[in-house]
This record gives structure tokens, sequence and C-alpha cells, in this order.
């Protein structure tokens, strides 16, 4: 077939059969990541490997550990001057317990036009979907306006270290020409009310500030009065870190959502007003209030304790490990909130940090409104809206290259669909339409992004 130069539709009967069973077959292969090293991505790579293959594109598998594999494509574009766009997605996936599954988290069964398993909406479903649209291409004979580099990743759900953080240490050359790129976690449906469908696109993420709290003191007897307790001293600061009410901080993503939020609700709102009240605003904007709601502010979760060895006996030392997020320009509040907090008796490190990141949006901001207008092609009545995840992804990595990233793996759900809820919870599952809404949406954006 000749080659098409500008968008064509390429989504065909065929690219809707194979995002459906790609998704329930890459669910079938278990990349469980327990952490600490504990995963093989491998078997799911060389699936992906293949299928790029049989459309004649020609993947690069790597690895820093064996077994945690990372597979790399790119696609050519039409303009060899226009900066190239990554999109990426990962092949790990969390820990399901079968037991408590409706149906077994690996089966990938296809029951009631609905697909079920671990991975399915995290984020095996967009690995699938961009697996069916580059084929579509292929069969079609479709380039896109310009280079698009595909990479599939290892250990997201972990630190990234065998994955994306492997692949922008050692591998750069690969994501040469890449400005920007698009992943997990945005533009799915939130029904904030009835008939009323938002959709989200991530314009940023919230550092990842995991702390490691150390207290000292001085052991002894458990029967014997000791002022110098580490568990006391560590109980405290952790009891004072999470009762803390940390201040407001709106960042330009946030700012935006929370006006388009409002908008939708017709409430008229200016977040620069010296009397403006966030909390007041977020009691108005009902259901809609949770998707801006936790970036607000920064945060601090303790998360796990760890101290002593026998019940009579006080130890010399206890540690403690605490979840902080810090938005865009908030890392010395933070710092020095910790500080305050800990207190003289209790040091605190970073176990695990992450850059928080920002996004343009709005109309000077072309990707980001070619990503709007790509939404609204396949839902008319959709509201899209700008919003920062309160998490991270592997945009995180990619961004030491320079690369600004977007939160884009699109899905129609109908309501009763709680995409956060199904976010690392049991009978995770996703619908076959909303599997053939995401396809055609990214085809559109792809095509002329």
């Amino acid at each position: 077939m000749a080659e098409q130069t500008g968008r064509a539709e390429a989504i065909d009967a065929q690219a809707l059969e194979e995002v459906v069973r790609f998704t329930s077959e890459l669910i079938r292969i278990d990349t469980t990541n327990r952490g600490g090293g504990d995963c093989r991505e491998r078997p799911a790579a060389e699936y992906v490997a293949e299928r790029l293959g049989e459309a004649d594109i020609a993947p690069t598998l790597l690895e820093r550990v064996p077994g945690r594999t990372n597979v790399v494509a790119r696609v050519e574009g039409r303009d060899p001057s226009a900066p190239a766009l990554l999109v990426h997605g990962h092949l790990d996936v969390v820990p399901a317990e079968p037991a408590d599954w409706s149906v077994h988290p690996f089966s990938g069964e296809v029951r009631d036009g609905v697909v079920w398993g671990r991975g399915a909406v995290d984020m095996k479903n967009m690995d699938a979907m961009v697996l069916a649209v580059v084929r579509a291409w292929a069969r079609a004979g479709v380039r896109p306006r310009r280079d698009i580099v595909l990479a599939f990743t290892a250990d997201e759900e972990d630190n990234g270290s065998a994955g994306a953080a492997f692949l922008v240490d050692e591998h750069a050359g690969l994501f040469e020409g890449c400005t920007e790129g698009i992943g997990e976690s945005g533009a799915y449906t939130f029904h904030a009310g009835p008939r009323q469908r938002i959709y989200p696109i991530g314009a940023g993420e919230r550092g990842t500030a995991w702390l490691r709290l150390t207290a000292r003191g001085t052991a002894g007897h458990g029967s014997l009065t000791n002022r110098a307790n580490a568990v006391s001293r560590l109980a405290a600061a952790v009891a004072r870190i999470g009762e803390y009410r940390w201040p407001v901080r709106l960042t330009p993503t946030v700012r935006a959502c929370l006006t388009e939020l409002a908008a939708l609700q017709g409430i008229a709102v200016d977040p620069e007003a010296p009397d403006f009240d966030v909390d007041e605003l977020l009691t108005k904007l009902g259901r809609a209030a949770a998707l801006v709601g936790p970036t607000v502010r920064n945060s601090a979760n303790p998360t796990v304790l760890e101290a002593g060895y026998k019940i009579n006996v006080i130890p010399g030392s206890a540690t403690a490990y605490v979840d902080g997020r810090v938005l865009p320009g908030g890392d010395e509040e933070f710092r020095t909130a910790l500080d305050r907090l800990t207190g003289p008796d209790v040091d605190w490190e970073f176990h695990h940090r992450e850059v928080a990141l920002e996004a343009p949006v709005g109309p000077g901001a072309p990707t980001y409104t070619a990503m709007r207008a790509a939404v609204e092609r396949f839902d008319p009545e959709g509201s899209v809206v700008p919003y920062c995840l309160s998490g991270g992804t592997d945009a995180k990595q990619f961004s030491r290259l320079g690369v600004v990233g977007y939160g884009f793996s699109p899905l129609r759900l109908p309501e009763g669909f709680d995409y956060k809820a199904l976010f690392h919870g049991v009978d995770e599952r996703v619908p076959v339409e909303a599997l053939h809404f995401g396809v055609r949406v990214l085809d559109h954006f792809l095509q002329e992004a």
C-alpha cells in the first residue's frame, strides 16, 4: 500500500481485535514485581519484541540485570526535522493474591466485554494499545509526523533501577531527539456526576521523597525508667509527622485544574486572590475534588516501623520509613518541616528520591492541545482538564534526558469503573470498549502530534 502523507484512520477491525488479545496475553505473563529485584520481565519483553518484529519494527532488548528486560524501538516519522516523541509503558505489575480475586489475576480472562487481571489498567492495557496502533500503521502504510520512540520498561513498580533509570544512564542515545513523552495515568474517564465525564491529562507529578528516620537512645532493661528510649523518641516523631497539616502550595498545573474543574461546576474562582480558600473550593467540587485534593500540598505518611527484638529489652535504636511526596518547588519547605517534626533526637535521610515534574498546558502547549483534541474527537461531550499525579511514573527518569512528560493512556470507562481504585487493587479489569477507544485516540494523536 502506498505510504500515507497525512492523518489517516488506521484503526481497523484487526487492531480492535488485537488490542484485546494483546492485553489478555500480556496479563497471562506473570511479571510480578515484589521489589528488591524479585521480578522477571523478559517473557513479556520477548512477547512485545515479537509483535513489533511482525510489523517490521526492529526492537532492541536491553538488560542491566538478567531477566529484567526492556524493549526500545523507533518508528520513523515523515518529518526528520521534527523532535521525536517518546511513548513509554512498563511491563511489570504489583503483586496480586489470587484468593482475593473473583477471577485468577493472571488469567487474562475476557468475560462480558471486560478483560480481567493484574495489569489491565496498570499498565499492560497501554502496552497493548501501543502495539495495536503501530501494527495498524504498518498495515495501512501510515507514518507519524515525527519519530515515535517506543519504550517498554522493567521495574517501574519498584525504583526503576533495572528499567527506565538503566536506559537513561546507559542507553541515552536511543532517545536522541525526544523532547516530550507520554505514559501512564491520564486521559481516563472520571465520572464527576451524571453525564459529566472528565478526562484528566497528567501534566505534573509530585516528587518522591521516601525517608528513613533513625532514633538513637540508651539501651537497657524494660523494667527501668529510661528517658532516652529510642522507641519513644521515634514514636513521638512519627506521630508529629502523621498529624502535620502541610500548607497549601498551588503549582501552575494544580491552579489550572482547580480553575477548569470549578468552571465545569459553574463556579468562578481566582486561585491568585488573597482570600482564596482551596479547602472550601474542594468541598464544592464534589467527586471531582478527588482529582486535585491530594496535590494541593506536600505530604508525608509514616508506613514502616522497626525496633527492638525482645519485650523486656529497650533497644538502643529504632527506625521508621515515611512516604513523602513533594510538589514542584516544595523541596525547601519539605526539608524545613521534616527537620522541625523529627526534632533533636531523631535523624532523617532520603531513602529514595525523585524529582517533581511540571509540563506546559493550555493554548501555548501544542502537544497538550493535540491530546485534548484527540480525546474530544472521540468523546465530544467529555471535558479534558490538566492534573498533577500524586505519585510518580517513569517520566521522572526520562526527564533527566530533557523529556517533558505527560500522563496520557486514554480509556473511556463506564460509570461504576473506579480507575484509581483498580490501580493496584483487587479485581483489576478494563472494558473492551475502553481499549477500542484508547487505540482510536492514540492513533489520532500520535499521527500528527
